[in-house]
């Protein structure tokens, strides 16, 4: 028979019950599984199937965290507990709830729901965004690097803080020299681009994005395109870095100009550049990394907010490589 342990909870009503235990136990089940062990509703009450210290201490930190946001009346999901059940082996409970509880609103979509930070790198990567002139985000797909520096620099441009958003990035998949591409510029470069867009059209609807898009307010273009120009009071994203050459990415900070940000985001592990061409991105950071006014933040696995299942395949393909 398998000992269990009793965990008080100071839970006052039903309804701090439900939310934290979440409809039909939901919540409690994800959390029995997150950590090993069975746990069992009883009242106010639980039990858990363990008597190991390690997995009841946890299991006490995450129902601490839970009830101080049923009681603020913050809204949690299944991927929020899945977040602090990582978090926790890096980060002090007072971080965690400073994250849920004490966010502020990037910007509100076109339908008018608030979009907040989701996880702490993704906190600290917007207020870097704000401190700094120049900001690399690094790391793996589903981590809201791109989208989080498009919603920033709409929401600058809004504020008539900037006069351009300019997105661009490499597009290797078609060898940087677009000209064999049939079309005009846009219909070569749209398909490298389309994640961009949907953060746009999120934001502004679709006749405002390509109004904007028609008077060159926001600029989209492969990187070829940004040589000889420099660009002053403008909000400038370099989405899918690591296909940058070193020159590449030269070519791409150096057009930075007055009253202008830039954001230059890539996943180091995801580069389409061939096998003995060093990626810019790598570099940059490399030698970048004590520059006052530029900050770079490194995105892991557990930022990920896309399904959970993609933490998962990441960490597959992570222990493959090694």
């Amino acid at each position: 028979m398998v000992d269990l342990t009793k965990i008080d909870l100071e839970v006052k009503g039903i309804m701090e019950m439900v939310t934290i235990f979440g409809v039909n136990d939901k919540y409690l089940k994800l959390l029995s599984e997150l950590c090993g062990a069975e746990i069992y509703a009883n009242h106010a009450d639980l039990l858990i199937a363990t008597t190991d210290q390690a997995t009841i201490d946890h299991v006490k930190k995450m129902l601490r965290i839970l009830l101080q946001l049923a009681k603020r009346n913050t809204v949690f999901n299944e991927r929020d507990i899945i977040y602090i059940h990582n978090l926790l082996a890096e980060a002090k409970e007072e971080e965690i709830l400073d994250l849920f509880i004490g966010r502020k609103e990037i910007i509100k979509t076109y339908s008018g729901k608030p979009i907040y930070a989701k996880t702490l790198n993704q906190k600290r990567y917007l207020e870097a965004i704000e401190k700094k002139t120049v900001t690399l985000g690094i790391g793996p797909a589903g981590t809201g690097k791109t989208y989080l520096a498009v919603l920033i620099g709409l929401r600058k441009l809004k504020d008539n803080q900037i006069r351009r958003l300019v997105l661009t990035r490499p597009a290797v998949e078609a060898g940087e020299n677009l000209g064999f591409l049939p079309g005009d510029l846009k219909e070569k470069v749209d398909p490298y681009l389309r994640p961009l867009y949907d953060a746009m059209y999120e934001i502004l609807g679709v006749k405002l994005t390509e109004e904007y898009i028609q008077k060159g307010i926001i600029e989209i273009a492969p990187l070829a395109y940004m040589r000889g120009r420099t660009l002053e009071n403008a909000f400038v994203i370099l989405d899918e870095a690591q296909n940058t050459t070193i020159n590449q990415m030269k070519l791409f900070l150096t057009r930075l100009g007055f009253g202008s940000k830039m954001v230059v985001t890539g996943d180091i592990t995801q580069s389409d550049l061939p096998p003995k061409v060093p990626s810019g991105l790598i570099t940059a950071a490399a030698i970048l990394q004590d520059v006052d006014d530029i900050e770079i933040l490194h995105f892991s696995k557990i930022d990920v907010v896309r399904h959970p299942l993609v933490q998962t395949i990441i960490q597959r393909f992570e222990d493959a490589r090694h």
